[in-house]
């Protein structure tokens, strides 16, 4: 199975924010839209960092409320790993597991088409066991 797989069952839009947006803003998206992460995009679309709602909470315990007036551009992650639409669920799962990231660009062409989370790709690889188990004892009954 492939990141692609995951992308199918998720909804074909990619949420996302400009650097110019606020930590309140950023803040409103997430939960609005039940999600943890968001791409940072420029006017062209390119992806310049990621925002998620634990490097805002993080900012606040720092510093007070008063940073949700900030910008994103103050405390997004700039350098940001992506995996591919034809990457694996498993090497995905792994890297995400060791890099310690709960979400996950998606880049094809270079351009972002969408985002995945742990749980997404936990998911998979679960319905992925789930579907194996019975395979196999499909097979074992009818020899």
């Amino acid at each position: 199975m492939t990141v692609a797989s995951i992308l199918k069952e998720k909804p074909d839009r990619l949420i996302s924010v400009q650097e110019d947006s606020t930590l309140s803003d950023v803040a409103e998206i997430l939960t609005r839209e039940n999600i943890g992460a968001v791409p940072v995009l420029d006017a062209k679309g390119d992806m310049t960092g990621i925002i998620s709602e634990r490097d805002i909470v993080r900012q606040i315990a720092r510093e007070g409320a008063g940073v949700l007036a900030r910008t994103v551009s103050s405390i997004m992650t700039r350098n940001v790993l992506c995996c591919a639409p034809e990457d694996s669920v498993s090497s995905t799962m792994a890297m995400m597991t060791q890099r310690r990231f709960r979400h996950l660009p998606v880049r094809s062409n270079g351009r972002i088409i969408g985002m995945i989370s742990i749980g997404d790709v936990v998911k998979r690889r679960v319905e992925d066991a789930e579907r194996e188990a019975a395979s196999l004892r499909d097979y074992i009954v009818r020899g």
